[in-house]
């Protein structure tokens, strides 16, 4: 009997020794998880009476090789497509349709811009819309789209301007000294004298070509302004004339916004200029171009098709410089892919060349009610079984799923030193259960000897 327990301690610590050996071979595997060998007690087989006081065990077995999920060190590569992930979750993968899981998160673009392992399993996670948004709920292969962005033309410009209450009046007409009110300086944008302040602002048309539109601003009484508004300097109904849109703002005595008014009259068909709830609409931009005449057309694209709007809700007249505090503008010409970025919640962010940038995706992560449970198949990867459960699978940060660390990978979470001392516990085993055979030996020995 000596014999066998001997030789079951001898198989014991050459899987230790195994073990240990696996997990010093892959100290540097990105992903990796640790194991540890579990051992168990042998008795001889028993009934249901029990068995003896006196029994003695029969050795040793490999109960289990546990794997450690504790968290490895996340450490920064510079490579965008590098993922880590820091707290619980696997990234899901694709391998021609099964799902296997993976904490090693190197991934590249193919031939085909899916986000893939080296040797093409393709990374799970949910895909966006035409506008960026987020479509959960079914799990896709993730695609980087290097497509150009389509551009938009702008709908709306907001911006916060104060004009100086205390700026000097160019009323829009005079008495001609006998009691008759008369033109006085008829707007001229190519005239300083005409307006107070001018702010031109960037808009946008259907094709992404950039247009300026030029607002001048015109003190015409006590708390009372027109505005005249061109684009490239002419009409933007009517791009062969040169006659601004017109607008007026009154203040109350505080400087806030009391009233506006838009002039809506003599446009062409189709167009307008109307004004609500601090709002001008222009409705039926002709986006134009100077040919080669000097004559100024349309250069075939449109506006929005429900206008332009400019918000005026910051407006105020104070007592202080005529200046534009804020401005924005929704519109964007054609844009390149230029860059590509990673959140911690896993989405994929693209930059184009035009400034913009939109969600192009969301990387999944998986997570299981019991770990151990999982199967290892190589390459740093695992499946699921009946014991692990199924997989709950959500966006990075959802419960208790962790975070995704662009830039970055997780090394392996074996510890050299205490493998190390596991290797000479396992060696000193390995001696000690050799000497239990070696003994058992000359045991045998001497008592054939006597005999």
């Amino acid at each position: 009997m000596s014999f066998n327990i001997g030789l079951s301690g001898l198989y014991a610590a050459n899987k230790q020794l195994d073990v240990t050996g696996n997990n010093i071979a892959n100290v540097n595997t990105n992903g990796f998880k640790s194991s540890r060998a579990e051992f168990a007690d042998v008795y001889a087989g028993s009934n249901r009476l029990g068995v003896g006081k006196n029994q003695v065990g029969n050795g040793v077995r490999l109960a289990a090789v546990s794997q450690q999920f504790t968290q490895g060190d996340v450490n920064t590569t510079g490579n965008v497509l590098d993922m880590g992930i820091q707290g619980q979750g696997f990234f899901v993968l694709s391998d021609n349709g099964s799902r296997v899981y993976t904490r090693a998160g190197a991934f590249q673009a193919s031939k085909d811009n899916f986000v893939v392992t080296s040797d093409g399993l393709r990374l799970q996670g949910y895909a966006a819309d035409s506008t960026g948004k987020i479509q959960k709920g079914v799990l896709t292969d993730l695609q980087i789209d290097t497509s150009s962005l389509q551009p938009k033309a702008t709908s709306l410009i907001d911006q916060g301007i104060n004009l100086n209450s205390s700026a000097a009046d160019i009323p829009l007409e005079v008495d001609d000294g006998t009691g008759v009110m008369v033109p006085n300086l008829p707007f001229d944008p190519s005239d300083q004298t005409t307006y107070t302040k001018s702010f031109p602002t960037k808009v946008y048309d259907s094709q992404g070509n950039e247009h300026t539109m030029e607002q001048f601003y015109r003190k015409t009484g006590t708390n009372e302004w027109t505005m005249y508004t061109l684009v490239d300097g002419r009409n933007p109904f009517s791009p062969s004339s040169t006659v601004p849109l017109t607008g007026t703002i009154s203040f109350n005595s505080d400087g806030s916004v009391k009233s506006m008014t838009a002039d809506n009259t003599g446009h062409p068909a189709g167009s307008s200029f109307t004004v609500t709830n601090n709002t001008f609409t222009m409705t039926g931009w002709v986006p134009a171009v100077e040919d080669s005449a000097g004559n100024w057309i349309s250069n075939g694209a449109v506006g929005n098709a429900d206008g332009m709007r400019l918000a005026m809700n910051s407006t105020t007249s104070y007592n202080t410089e005529t200046a534009r505090m804020s401005q924005s503008q929704d519109g964007y010409a054609t844009g390149i892919l230029s860059s590509l970025s990673i959140d911690s919640t896993g989405v994929l962010f693209a930059s184009f060349s035009n400034q913009q940038s939109r969600a192009i995706g969301q990387v999944a992560l998986a997570s299981f009610a019991n770990e151990q449970g999982l199967q290892q198949i190589g390459g740093t990867r695992w499946t699921e079984t009946y014991t692990s459960g199924i997989p709950g699978i959500d966006a990075p940060k959802t419960g208790t799923l962790g975070s995704v660390e662009s830039n970055a990978l997780e090394g392996s979470n074996v510890n050299l030193t205490q493998e190390l001392v596991e290797l000479i516990k396992a060696q000193s085993n390995y001696q000690a259960n050799a000497k239990t055979i070696s003994t058992e030996s000359t045991i045998m020995q001497t008592v054939i000897q006597m005999a």
